[in-house]
């Protein structure tokens, strides 16, 4: 309780509460991850149940049109699916993807950043230009890369086992560099303070004074990156199951449910690409606005 009494009286809820956009990006984004967690309990149908689906049911429109009905409010794709419960337990897999690939992003970045601020000379500028070849090229155009060599090196039955895990790691291994270079600029200004050198004096390891004196004074600027780069991972995610390399048809994430309806889009069934592409822009959107309040937030030259 206390913990919370000081969070409630901190400047950064302060913030929080008269930032009308920060606000209005927690109420979205905690309904969606509700609502995402919660899916086999509040969504309507289990869509990817083949038992339940009725090929009469197929191409339902909206509950607000004509011939829509309240069983399904966004109307139903081309298998009957519903496609509310579709985006329910789609947006889970989105999540789960963009939250495990920036946890693996950030895990790699800090100990390559940590290592390459705090070592310095050699092992700095090896690391540094690696990262710097990586950057050159775009992080959609590695992911691909990574789930290819993937798909040809494993056989098919592992890959589609082990889709989601592929998906996530290449992800996570295109986006490393921009925690790494975060922290290794931060370990950089650290090092020479008198705490650290003090650190040193006494015998402390240097694994022990990167891990627990260096890294707790760029937890600040990895928070607010990690807020930002969870929004590019959820559309890296969709922009890959989008072109098919993505998470499996029978775990379909948000970016699979677009790349569904984008096939009846010009046939008039528009609800079932429209309503995909809306959770995953409020998913994205929230996510970012809620980095940016938390950049601002977290600047002192901006208190």
């Amino acid at each position: 309780m206390n913990a919370v009494s000081r969070f409630l009286d901190s400047d950064l809820f302060y913030s929080f509460r008269r930032t009308p956009s920060a606000v209005i990006s927690a109420v979205v984004a905690a309904v969606i991850i509700l609502g995402a967690a919660a899916a086999p309990w509040v969504a309507p149908y289990n869509p990817f149940d083949l038992a339940s689906l009725d090929l009469m049911d197929a191409f339902n429109p909206p509950a607000f049109m004509d011939e829509g009905s309240l069983a399904h409010p966004f109307g139903t794709d081309d298998q009957g699916r519903d496609v509310l419960s579709a985006i329910l337990y789609g947006a889970r897999v989105s999540l789960v993807v963009g939250v495990s690939a920036t946890a693996f992003a950030l895990t790699v970045g800090v100990l390559v950043g940590l290592l390459a601020g705090y070592a310095g000379g050699t092992v700095d500028a090896v690391l540094m230009r690696i990262a710097d070849i990586q950057l050159t090229f775009p992080s959609i155009l590695i992911a691909l890369l990574i789930d290819g060599v993937a798909r040809a090196a494993l056989p098919r039955e592992v890959h589609d086992q082990l889709a989601i895990v592929v998906v996530i790691v290449a992800i996570g291994i295109s986006d490393w560099p921009r925690f790494a270079r975060t922290v290794r600029g931060s370990a950089l200004v650290e090092r020479n303070k008198e705490y650290v050198l003090a650190a040193r004096v006494i015998g402390i390891s240097p694994a022990r004074i990167m891990l627990t004196h260096v890294l707790p004074n760029v937890l600040g600027p990895l928070l607010v990156l990690a807020t930002l780069n969870l929004g590019l991972a959820i559309l890296s995610e969709a922009t890959l199951s989008f072109l098919g390399v993505g998470v499996p048809p029978t775990q379909p994430s948000l970016g699979t449910l677009i790349r569904i309806g984008n096939d009846f889009l010009f046939s008039g069934e528009w609800w079932i690409a429209l309503f995909p592409g809306l959770a995953l822009v409020a998913m994205v959107l929230s996510v970012n606005l809620l980095g940016d309040w938390l950049r601002d937030a977290l600047n002192p030259r901006l208190r």
